[in-house]
């Protein structure tokens, strides 16, 4: 018998939250976004800057994204964990990962508040 001493480690606890809670950040986004554009005036460029003009939208956007980043960062880390045996071509491709995504956010934040 295995006697398995826990000394703190969650085995998987925070990042299966983490998943479930920027999931459902996702998805209240997505809803409150298609209300938006569904319910409001016919989409153009004005009523487009209009809405994000406005800061609640604006933060709501950046919150949306930084959820998809972090729910995009432990679905892939946890791949490349579970298929790509060698460490340093792991370490790497995790690397190029992390500097896609923060790439994409720098981005985020450039349109959201040019």
């Amino acid at each position: 018998m295995v006697s398995r001493i826990v000394v703190g480690a969650h085995y998987g606890w925070r990042d299966w939250l983490a998943q479930r809670v920027t999931a459902v950040i996702m998805a209240l986004y997505s809803v409150i976004l298609a209300a938006v554009l569904l319910l409001g005036q016919p989409i153009n460029y004005d009523v487009w800057h209009g809405l994000f003009a406005q800061g609640w939208m604006r933060v709501a956007t950046l919150l949306f994204a930084v959820s998809v980043a972090w729910h995009m960062w432990i679905g892939v880390r946890d791949i490349l964990m579970d298929y790509v045996k060698p460490v340093g071509l792991r370490l790497v491709l995790q690397v190029l990962v992390v500097v896609v995504i923060a790439a994409y956010l720098g981005w985020t934040v450039q349109i959201l508040w040019r």
